[in-house]
């Protein structure tokens, strides 16, 4: 069984907004101070095509999601087991909690920004809370290990993926682990490449800060409309911004002609009850579609694949944290950060 803390106060820094505990008392968060509920909107607002196309969507699918995640990655499994015996782990971005409680010699605290996903953790008796991986909750140096597992490719800006992994390095102690995989260009089955769709840039204050150099195509010409994943966003300024046209193929990060912004599609059987409830008002908002002929209803997830490389680009700008190993698994791109 998984020990409890008899006090958390004092793993938590003062909140930047609203936070929902679940087995923690909300009296344990200090006040907030005026500079830290000013936060920078560059890095922690979050971006439209985010709060639509990720937070929107894990909310509606989350018991069907749920369902579908119980495996455990070996390789994330044996990091957990490496660890010392009461050790304390932060899983930022944990969803259904399936890596909490995995070592039971340690102690847990999961975090992640869908309510839906935490209330599935909460009733199987974790400890966790609603928060966003940029702006993490937790007081520096208060872990022994922090993991981030298929999360950053969520984040839609180059500032934001930095930023998360900052983060995680933040929280734990000098000397803690911090371990990240998020999904490759570099598909084992390239067939599922051909599911997806891939996005044009999106318009440069949403994606990117004006106070520094644009990063991608500075081109207007948004996200690819095409009849078998075409999607309504709410939030841009004006519909014409919408444009068919050929997939992007100048978008990546490093420059080359990569292509690594794409809508992976989730469907969510008519069988299961949530379609009656959330997915009825996407559907009716124009966030989801009805696919009659696979009897479900079809949400776009946002993410940005990792090319061969990347993480390590964004760590290397990190003081304060080393490599100490790399590799691909599974169709993954996985490394794992010292704090020095």
């Amino acid at each position: 069984m998984v020990r409890r803390f008899a006090s958390t106060t004092r793993f938590f820094q003062p909140a930047s907004r609203s936070i929902f505990f679940f087995n923690m008392s909300t009296s344990d968060m200090n006040t907030p101070s005026h500079e830290e509920c000013t936060c920078s909107s560059s890095v922690k607002s979050t971006p439209e095509i985010e709060k639509n196309f990720v937070h929107r969507v894990y909310d509606a699918i989350a018991p069907h999601f749920s369902s579908t995640r119980f495996a455990k990655w070996p390789k994330v499994a044996a990091f957990l087991n490496s660890l010392t015996p009461g050790s304390v782990i932060l899983d930022a971005g944990c969803g259904n909690g399936k890596y909490l409680g995995l070592n039971p010699d340690c102690f847990y605290i999961g975090c992640d920004i869908s309510p839906s996903l935490i209330e599935i953790c909460a009733k199987r008796d974790h400890e966790v809370l609603v928060e966003d991986a940029v702006n993490l909750p937790y007081r520096d140096n208060f872990g022994d290990a922090s993991i981030s597992i298929a999360v950053l490719h969520h984040l839609s800006t180059e500032m934001r993926r930095r930023k998360a992994i900052e983060e995680l390095v933040r929280v734990v102690k000098k000397g803690g682990l911090v371990l990240i995989t998020v999904w490759a260009v570099e598909q084992e089955d390239k067939s599922l490449l051909a599911k997806w769709t891939p996005l044009f840039t999106k318009y440069d204050d949403e994606w990117v800060d004006q106070s520094i150099s644009p990063t991608r195509n500075q081109s207007n010409i948004n996200l690819e409309r095409i009849p078998e994943t075409e999607v309504v966003l709410q939030g841009l300024e004006d519909e014409n911004q919408l444009m068919n046209g050929e997939p992007s193929s100048g978008i990546s990060e490093s420059g080359d002609n990569t292509q690594q912004e794409y809508f992976v599609p989730w469907h969510l059987p008519y069988h299961r009850a949530e379609v009656s409830g959330a997915s009825a008002v996407a559907v009716e908002n124009g966030f989801a579609k009805k696919d009659d002929k696979k009897g479900a209803v079809v949400y776009n997830r946002y993410y940005h694949v990792f090319a061969e490389g990347e993480l390590q680009r964004l760590v290397s700008g990190i003081n304060n944290a080393a490599v100490v190993d790399q590799f691909y698994d599974k169709s993954n791109w996985c490394i794992v950060l010292k704090k020095t």
